[in-house]
């Protein structure tokens, strides 16, 4: 039983800094973000543009797309089809302030561009 126990609160402790930062990157005033240009066609066939922000070194496309489609979700748009069609590495600059409480919290910050609401 204690063996359990210990595996529990092991793996409740890496749970909770994982959320804290998802991606595990040092997150600074000086972290290079690339930003993802994302053009997804809502359900009522308008087209929500939005740039997905993370840290330039998570480079996994399919973490980057996970949050986009976590986004959607938010908004009501689940299911609806995001891939590299819809989602490309526009550039990389330095974090601007107001992103940076989301990307050490989330992983990632979306800038709302068109039709997002």
């Amino acid at each position: 039983m204690k063996s359990v126990f210990v595996f529990l609160s092991i793996s409740l402790f890496f749970s909770c800094m994982n959320s804290q930062n998802p991606s595990n990157i040092p997150i600074d005033n000086n972290t290079q973000v690339a930003v993802w240009d994302t053009y997804v066609t809502r359900k009522d066939g308008r087209v929500m543009h939005f740039d997905i922000i993370v840290p330039s070194a998570l480079q996994d496309t399919s973490i980057i797309f996970s949050y986009g489609r976590e986004y959607l979700r938010k908004k009501g748009e689940e299911g609806q089809k995001l891939t590299a069609n819809e989602c490309r590495l526009c550039h990389v600059r330095r974090i601007w302030p107001q992103w940076m409480n989301d990307i050490k919290t989330r992983g990632y910050y979306i800038l709302e561009l068109e039709n997002c609401d």
